[in-house]
């Protein structure tokens, strides 16, 4: 049987059809996020929280790729899992007015919505839409009123929040610590910010720049240089590929990308065109026991160290994973003797690997109080594992100090009885007399006796050599009494 087409069927279903289509749509968007409730101030949140889109990782698509890696994208998970959470604990784990220039209860804790768990770009960054402008970031990304995060840190103390709303208090007290560092002192050595050389170092603008870390942030060209080395200067918020969201890594070895030694390292060896110079900020390659110090002639150690060797120490080996973050970024936990009972945790962003303490043992900003295991914490020598006690941490730096005291007070006994002649800034060489005064200045910086003892004394004893070879004999004695006074100063003033 043949069946016949009825082509004049086809017309209604076909009329049925083209009565449905409207000619003038091309496409159709989706809304570019849910509607946002009036309570939560602007703030925009996840776009799928299922699986934790952003409503900014739309577009910054690496952005948000970097920040799924960080600890910022499990707060709230991290918060579920602590038995002793408390409704109080909340705020700083989701989106809302801590950290960015809100100041109102915004965001999860305004609304109890699951779209702001997790500190989310808008914690730091402020809230994506701004309703004092017909069409904000999110909705014209052209647009020019892009929400910036602070480089600078508050808890209440600036005008901008910052990490500080947070990551501070007994319980997460990284800002409290820091801001009592040299790190945390925004008015410390402010002229050197502004000045080239210094400001690399010396302020988180130039920090920033210096490290090719191209990124906007809310102080950014503003006249008042006042930024010191904050925690976004270390820490990268967007990226999760080093260890504690850090720029650089603090394992590496290599003193140019090592987190630490990428400032501290500036003038390790002379400068031959101003000799007189001293050692500054030399302390990674000490460490390292590698391109650092004058070398005398005919050096004791020139096989291992004139060739590319190194002579360090255990603190500077590969046994100390973690080289300068090990001792000064130690963290633990201060318990009462009696009952121990939890008293505070130590983040170590004082960054001083024995802090003097107060009577409950926790550690405080002081530098001057005694040298003894109850005046100061020696915690960070015997939880990594160098000192079986603090008592024996304390020995091992009174010998080796002593020794390199003493060294330095013999150098610059011979050193004040040089021709003067020898010291001579304009003729570009550089003089036994101007190598040995730079050991001198080295290991008169209070910390060399720690981060490199061996090649320290090496370097010294070298150098009191080369000097009475080159310009003796004195004729006055060089030996200096055992006990030296100034034994726990820098008498040079280096740093």
């Amino acid at each position: 049987m043949r069946f016949k087409l009825n082509r004049l069927a086809l017309i209604p279903a076909v009329a049925v059809f083209l009565a449905g289509c409207d000619d003038k749509i091309i496409y159709r968007d989706r809304p570019l996020y849910e509607e946002v409730p009036s309570a939560a101030l602007s703030f925009v949140g996840y776009s799928n929280s299922e699986t934790q889109l952003t409503v900014c990782g739309n577009c910054h698509v690496e952005k948000q790729k970097g920040w799924a890696a960080t600890g910022h994208a499990s707060a709230w998970e991290t918060l579920q899992g602590n038995s002793e959470a408390e409704t109080s604990c909340e705020g700083c784990h989701t989106v809302g007015q801590y950290g960015n220039v809100v100041n109102a209860v915004a965001g999860y804790e305004a609304t109890g919505e699951e779209r702001y768990y997790d500190v989310q770009c808008e914690a730091c960054h402020g809230p994506g839409v701004d309703p004092n402008v017909a069409l904000s970031h999110v909705d014209n990304p052209l647009d020019s009123n892009v929400p910036l995060a602070p480089l600078n840190v508050g808890a209440g103390a600036t005008l901008t929040g910052g990490c500080g709303e947070c990551h501070n208090g007994e319980h997460y007290g990284f800002v409290d610590e820091w801001a009592q560092s040299r790190h945390g002192d925004a008015s410390a050595r402010k002229s050197y910010r502004d000045r080239d050389g210094c400001s690399a170092c010396h302020g988180g603008e130039g920090a920033l720049v210096a490290w090719g870390v191209d990124t906007e942030y809310l102080e950014k060209g503003g006249t008042d240089n006042q930024i010191g080395i904050t925690c976004a200067v270390c820490h990268d918020p967007h990226n999760g590929t080093n260890e504690h969201q850090l720029r650089w890594p603090v394992d590496n070895r290599d003193v140019d990308t090592n987190l630490c030694m990428k400032c501290h390292q500036r003038r390790a060896v002379p400068d031959l065109d101003r000799p007189s110079r001293g050692p500054h900020s030399p302390q990674g390659p000490l460490l390292l026991g590698q391109d650092v110090g004058w070398i005398p002639p005919n050096f004791a150690y020139d096989t291992i160290y004139a060739e590319g060797g190194a002579i360090r120490g255990t603190h500077g080996s590969e046994a100390n994973q973690e080289l300068c973050a090990t001792c000064h970024l130690n963290s633990y936990e201060v318990t009462d003797p009696a009952t121990g009972d939890h008293v505070f945790n130590v983040t170590g962003h004082l960054f001083k690997p024995i802090p003097c303490v107060d009577a409950e043992g926790v550690p405080t900003g002081d530098d001057d109080c005694a040298m003894t295991t109850s005046a100061r914490s020696f915690a960070s020598c015997t939880t990594s594992g160098c000192h079986g006690s603090e008592d024996a941490a304390l020995s091992a730096l009174s010998v080796a100090k002593t020794r390199i005291v003493n060294l330095v007070a013999q150098l610059d006994a011979l050193l004040d009885q040089v021709d003067p002649a020898a010291f001579n800034n304009n003729d570009g060489i550089l003089t036994v007399a101007e190598g040995a005064n730079f050991n001198a200045g080295l290991g008169d910086i209070s910390s060399s006796a720690v981060h490199n003892p061996f090649l320290m004394e090496a370097l010294l004893t070298g150098s009191i050599k080369a000097v009475l070879d080159t310009y003796g004999p004195f004729p006055a004695p060089v030996a200096p009494d055992l006990l030296v006074p100034v034994l726990w100063q820098n008498s040079r003033g280096g740093n």
